[in-house]
């Protein structure tokens, strides 16, 4: 028989089958795989961990975080008022918008993360002082800190409350980006400490609420990161 009224080779169909298994091993199932609870509670830990040393550092060189953190620690260093209960207090009012918005799971992980870091970033200077440390530093190592704290809290569905709430409800039910709408508010946090925090502090200030923004704005964009 001539080659041209030969059967049809069986390869193509088992080669067609072990391309796809192929592509489904290098490509997993990209759908989102919620979080178990042990990750959360490390991912939560971390998250506070980390956050709360940024903060600790950006307040050694005497400067300014975004977000409701950096409300309250313009609050304490206008009045001398205790950070970590000014950082609880002020973010109340924001809880009701988590329920409305985000549910009560993601209500209660950031409540419970606020108040960590509260603590962990009023404690460091008694257990780890600083004695000096160059603004400079200050900013650059303490907002990258903070911004990959916050980064971790919303990958577990939480948040450091306040603007973060409303920031990661935009994100989710409108795709803008949290990293932009944080650097507005920021923008607005800076120019208000003008008057009470001297202008070189405020501009050291700006340039870690610009690592952190940036922390966010390229590592947190919608569809990039599929944990639930």
């Amino acid at each position: 028989m001539s080659a041209l009224h030969a059967k049809p080779s069986q390869s193509a169909p088992d080669d067609a089958a072990e391309a796809a298994a192929a592509v489904a091993v290098a490509a997993p199932d990209a759908s989102p795989q919620r979080h178990t609870l042990v990750e959360d509670v490390q991912g939560l830990v971390l998250a506070s961990l980390v956050g709360a040393l940024g903060m600790s550092i950006l307040a050694t060189g005497g400067l300014l975080v975004g977000g409701i953190a950096g409300v309250s620690l313009l609050v304490h260093y206008a009045t001398g008022w205790n950070f970590g209960l000014l950082f609880v207090l002020i973010n109340l009012p924001f809880y009701w918008i988590a329920v409305r918005r985000m549910g009560w799971e993601f209500t209660l992980k950031t409540f419970l993360a606020v108040g960590v870091t509260g603590f962990v970033a009023d404690a460091i200077p008694r257990w780890a002082p600083f004695e000096s440390m160059h603004p400079a530093f200050s900013a650059i190592f303490g907002g990258a800190l903070v911004g990959m704290g916050i980064l971790s809290f919303i990958r577990h569905r939480a948040s450091l409350g306040g603007v973060g709430i409303v920031v990661v409800w935009l994100q989710r039910s409108r795709g803008w980006s949290a990293g932009k709408l944080q650097m507005g508010f920021d923008t607005v946090l800076m120019l208000v400490a003008l008057a009470i925090v001297p202008p070189v502090q405020v501009l050291y200030s700006a340039l870690g609420v610009l690592v952190l923004n940036l922390v966010l704005l390229f590592n947190h964009r919608p569809g990039r990161y599929m944990g639930a």
